[in-house]
């Protein structure tokens, strides 16, 4: 039965009682639909002023503020009827005073009027404004005055954790320290800690040219053996390779120790101590002048980091290479004394005690420095307009007459850490000469020519003796908190530095990189675990 065919009957009825409960009942349903819809529509209606009246409380809080500074109205109530309804207008003329305002507070009125008396918080800030009718250039330079002293408490808790950063990098970890005195008390009771390195069978290779020799200068034993393994582990021909290891007299007996007890089964160690030379006096001298002079450098940059100079002066964050291990480390400014060193050989590769080998180094010694004297990186993995370390700026003082006008002071910089030296074209050369030059003008222009470091007085020495190679030979940087080397150019690398404060044997080193070196390490070595190195 379809439905469509159905329409609707109406029926009414005509009598008087009928009629009269009609009307009744039309009565009731009037009611009810009024009070379905009042119900209906109350909510909608709270809802919407809900919404509206906080916008509107604030609109006119906001216009009786402007009206308090302005002018324009013969009364307030005058401003606050008319400017209701004129928002677009008002909001851009009051945005407009803002910024003028705003830029008539000079940063020097600030700084002049000083920035003590500032407010403190936000909510300090609208108290004052609320209690006191100032009007608008006042709320500026009140609001400039306290983001300027936000930004300088800012700038001076950045700079001093950088400089408590590199006071960490000083420190010698307990763990390290414990495992030289144990390596030190193996050397006095155990015959085969003092045995010959390298045995009798191998001392030849110290000086065959035919061999691919490797020189270390350090004083620490685990960066040391990391080093020495990781690039034995990577090398084609580990056979070939000949590691010299130069220590000082205090780090010798544990240095052997450790090489004496876990031999390599291919490569040849030797170690020997700075007491075991017997130098010309005139090398002595030498290296005596310029020890205390690069102390003096880095005690005159070390003074000038006073706790002022930190608070906003932003030119002394370069002096910080003063706290640096490095600035007065024997061994690390001895390297420009390698051929008086080694005077039986004409080719090495030098590397720092703080990089790790990735893959095999050997093609170095077969490269072709073009009558140069060093092989370094250069130029940068990353384009035209980077540098692989700092520029020559970040290094010379440009402004100083004696250093050479003819310098490019946006030259990238040679990297050390990891060089190929031709030690017979450096004995034909005036370089350790010219270094010891460099070191006496710095000593009498009052150590102004440079930034503490061993770099500086290097770059102007074998200024002209540099043979760019490859940039993925070396990736440096990995000392400091931010590496622009992404993975696959770490990976790519052949030698990693870490230099910067961030060693990766200290807890400050970077966790994403730190592995890279950890890696190396020997966790099975019964000093290592009795030390709880890397702990």
């Amino acid at each position: 039965m379809k439905a469509t065919g159905i329409k609707r009957v109406t029926i009414s009825n005509t009598s008087e009682g009928g009629g009269s409960k009609g009307a009744t009942v039309a009565a009731t349903s009037a009611a009810a639909a009024r009070g379905r819809l009042s119900s209906r529509t109350l909510l909608p209606v709270a809802l919407v002023l809900g919404i509206v009246l906080p916008f509107l409380f604030v609109r006119i809080a906001f216009l009786v503020l402007e009206s308090a500074s302005s002018s324009s109205c013969s009364s307030p109530i005058e401003c606050r009827g008319w400017r209701l309804f004129s928002g677009g207008y008002i909001s851009q003329k009051l945005r407009e005073e803002l910024t003028r305002a705003l830029i008539e507070v000079k940063d020097d009125n600030i700084v002049d009027g000083g920035t003590e008396g500032s407010l403190e918080t936000f909510s300090e800030l609208v108290k004052e404004m609320t209690s006191k009718q100032q009007d608008i250039k006042a709320f500026a330079f009140k609001t400039k005055a306290m983001l300027l002293g936000m930004e300088q408490k800012v700038q001076s808790a950045k700079k001093r954790e950088l400089m408590y950063w590199y006071l960490a990098s000083r420190g010698v970890p307990k763990s390290l320290h414990c495992l030289c005195l144990k390596l030190a008390e193996e050397y006095a009771v155990n015959a085969m800690a003092r045995s010959c390195l390298p045995p009798p069978e191998h001392v030849s290779r110290l000086a065959d040219t035919s061999f691919n020799h490797i020189v270390l200068l350090t004083d620490n034993v685990l960066a040391a053996s990391v080093v020495i393994s990781s690039t034995v582990e990577n090398a084609a021909n580990p056979e070939k390779l000949v590691f010299h290891i130069v220590t000082d007299k205090k780090t010798y007996s544990p240095m052997h120790a450790w090489f004496a007890t876990n031999r390599l089964k291919s490569a040849v160690v030797e170690v020997k101590g700075l007491h075991q030379y017997d130098w010309s006096q005139e090398v002595n001298v030498g290296v005596k002048q310029m020890l205390e002079i690069h102390h003096l450098i880095c005690s005159h940059y070390y003074n000038n980091l006073k706790e002022n100079d930190l608070e906003y002066g932003g030119e002394h964050q370069n002096f910080l290479e003063a706290l640096s291990p490095s600035c007065l480390s024997l061994m690390n400014h001895l390297r420009i004394y390698i051929p008086e060193l080694f005077p039986e050989l004409n080719k090495i590769v030098f590397l720092d005690d703080d990089v790790v080998v990735q893959h095999d180094i050997s093609s170095l010694w077969t490269l072709d420095l073009n009558g140069k004297i060093v092989g370094a990186v250069v130029d940068s993995w990353c384009g035209e307009n980077c540098c692989p370390g700092r520029k020559y700026k970040d290094y010379l003082n440009f402004s100083h007459p004696v250093i050479p006008s003819h310098l490019d002071q946006d030259r990238c910089a040679w990297l050390s850490g990891m060089n190929i030296f031709d030690l017979e074209a450096w004995r034909r050369s005036n370089i350790t000469t010219s270094y010891h030059k460099w070191l006496k003008l710095s000593l009498n222009s009052g150590f102004t020519l440079w930034q503490p470091g061993v770099l500086p007085p290097s770059l102007l020495a074998f200024q002209g003796h540099v043979h760019p190679i490859d940039p993925l030979w070396q990736v440096a940087g990995l000392g400091y908190r931010s590496s622009s080397a992404g993975g696959q150019i770490l990976e790519a690398a052949a030698v990693l530095h870490f230099n910067g404060p961030a060693k990766p044997w200290l807890e400050i080193g970077s966790p994403e990189v730190r592995s890279l070196w950890s890696r190396h390490v020997n966790f099975t070595n019964s000093f290592i675990q009795k030390c709880r190195v890397l702990h």
